[in-house]
């Protein structure tokens, strides 16, 4: 037996319960993986609260990183003692054993420790696809980033910059500005004191930035509109506060012929080759030192309640883990 998170009622970090579960021997194309390391991220609370509904009882998580323990038939690219990573379904990474499709993980390289693989998989991969693909961004440009101090965001500002480009980082309290401005962001805006549609005004002489990128939703849907040059794109890929309320889409003319995208990673990494394509460009650049992955939070998984607490209250910055 093995024990995992699970939870089977959808609500606050209380519903989570540390149970033990049968996990048995891999099917066709599956491998049994051994955690070393398990990513902490908001998707993980909007599966847990219900904002996104799964059959229930369930369990949770969709980040990973560990050791294969054994392989099911067909599978040629994988043996056993192998490190690998992933992020993506099936969820159910809270958990000390699991199967899981070996056409899903990748190997992590020798550089990169399994607490770093486990803590940038989803934020790693998000941020490539986001800048790379999304808004392909160019060298020169300005960009609004919201919630530079949080996992995504500390990689993000790290990359963009070592792409020539000047990020404005939006933070939710001063030691978190303090963080965003360490990790590369050319301007910090405190948004829990000051109003942050004025001040990307002021820092870009009134003209705006070609592109937001928004993990926060709700709170920041309409300022962020606002921010954006004429035939900018506001990504909006989160909803930390809320998922953005519905709205006429006559107000992308008013504001300007403004772009609106709902990525994911799921459908940025949906084949093979993507995936591949995406995880190795994360790789190089962590291992250049371009991009440097800091784990400043680890929990115990029998813990996982208390790291949604503190993921949901803001007292977490950069990545956080869970171990085993």
């Amino acid at each position: 037996m093995s024990k995992a998170i699970r939870f089977h009622q959808t609500g606050g970090p209380e519903v989570l319960k540390y149970e033990e579960v049968a996990v048995g021997e891999p099917g066709a194309g599956q491998v049994r993986l051994r955690h070393t390391a398990i990513g902490v991220n908001f998707l993980d609370t909007y599966h847990r609260s219900g904002l996104y509904p799964m059959p229930l009882p369930s369990g949770l998580g969709s980040e990973g990183a560990g050791v294969v323990e054994a392989v099911g038939p067909g599978v040629t690219t994988l043996k056993e003692g192998d490190r690998v990573a992933y992020t993506g379904n099936p969820v159910g990474s809270y958990a000390q054993t699991r199967l899981f499709p070996a056409d899903r993980l990748v190997k992590t390289p020798a550089g990169v420790t399994d607490a770093q693989a486990a803590s940038m998989m989803l934020k790693g991969m998000t941020v490539q696809y986001l800048i790379k693909r999304t808004f392909p961004v160019q060298a020169g440009q300005t960009v609004l980033w919201h919630a530079a101090a949080g996992g995504v965001g500390l990689i993000a500002t790290q990359w963009l910059n070592a792409l020539g480009v000047q990020v404005i980082g939006t933070v939710g309290s001063a030691e978190k500005a303090v963080l965003a401005k360490k990790a590369g962001c050319a301007h910090v805006i405190n948004y829990s004191t000051e109003n942050f549609t004025q001040r990307v005004k002021e820092i870009t002489g009134g003209k705006g930035v070609p592109v937001v990128f928004d993990s926060v939703g709700k709170s920041t849907w309409e300022g962020s509109l606002d921010c954006l040059q004429p035939r900018g794109m506001m990504v909006s890929f989160g909803n930390a506060s809320g998922a953005v309320a519905p709205f006429s889409i006559g107000i992308l003319a008013q504001k300007g012929s403004l772009f609106v995208t709902r990525p994911t990673l799921i459908h940025y990494t949906a084949t093979r080759a993507d995936l591949e394509q995406t995880a190795a460009s994360l790789f190089d650049v962590v291992s250049s030192g371009k991009v440097k992955i800091e784990v400043n939070g680890q929990y115990p998984l029998a813990e996982a309640a208390q790291a949604h607490r503190d993921l949901e209250s803001r007292k977490t910055t950069g990545s956080v883990i869970l171990l085993p």
